[in-house]
């Protein structure tokens, strides 16, 4: 896939400079591991599809254990002139989220220029995946990521219930915080889901009263 239209070029080549630093450590790696895949999540991945909310860091896991390089962050300017820095987070693991089983085999591959992806192929959580990973932490945050992604058209609340509920067979937590969790999260889209619809059909907005 191709990043959002909205993404900025600035930030689409940071992330690329970082990931071609990447690819070159990984000139050595024997040729049978090869191409090494990143999968990408959290900010990232959501503005690449949305261009809504520029991310500070990368949050991403490989498909084998690999040594990083020690350069990966990247400062750069942004259409306004203001100084940013986009950096890997080393510390990111997607093990604590909510994951589906399926997850990095639903993925999506991220073109992007200068990266040879038959040594790094880097690849996106799908959208529907990147809103499950939202619901075990749930902060506003993710909450208002959730949102992004649906009135982007990229989830519905019915899709997202199945892939949550089946995703938190294997999820090690709180099983009835969580289960709070996805309802909300759920009921958060068709919310959006419903002022869309009434958009479309020229409704005016529900009021509280």
């Amino acid at each position: 896939m191709q990043p959002d239209p909205a993404a900025r070029p600035e930030y689409i080549a940071a992330f690329q400079e970082i990931a071609e630093r990447i690819a070159v450590s990984l000139r050595d790696a024997p040729e049978k591991i090869l191409p090494i895949k990143m999968y990408v999540a959290g900010g990232a991945a959501l503005y690449f599809y949305t261009g809504d909310r520029i991310s500070r860091d990368i949050d991403a896991a490989f498909s084998h254990r690999i040594v990083l390089p020690d350069n990966l962050a990247v400062s750069y300017s942004d259409a306004d002139g203001a100084a940013r820095l986009l950096y890997f987070d080393q510390q990111y693991n997607d093990s604590f989220a909510l994951m589906h089983e399926d997850a990095r085999d639903d993925s999506a591959p991220l073109k992007l220029e200068n990266v040879d992806s038959h040594t790094l192929d880097i690849r996106l959580l799908s959208a529907l995946d990147l809103a499950v990973s939202k619901i075990s932490r749930f902060s506003n945050q993710d909450r208002q990521d959730i949102i992004s992604l649906a009135k982007h058209g990229l989830i519905d609340a019915g899709a997202l219930r199945t892939r949550a509920e089946e995703a938190a067979g294997a999820y090690v937590g709180n099983l009835d915080s969580l289960q709070t969790s996805i309802k909300l999260a759920c009921r958060i889209v068709e919310d959006v889901e419903t002022l869309k619809e009434r958009r479309e059909k020229k409704l005016p907005p529900l009021t509280n009263n």
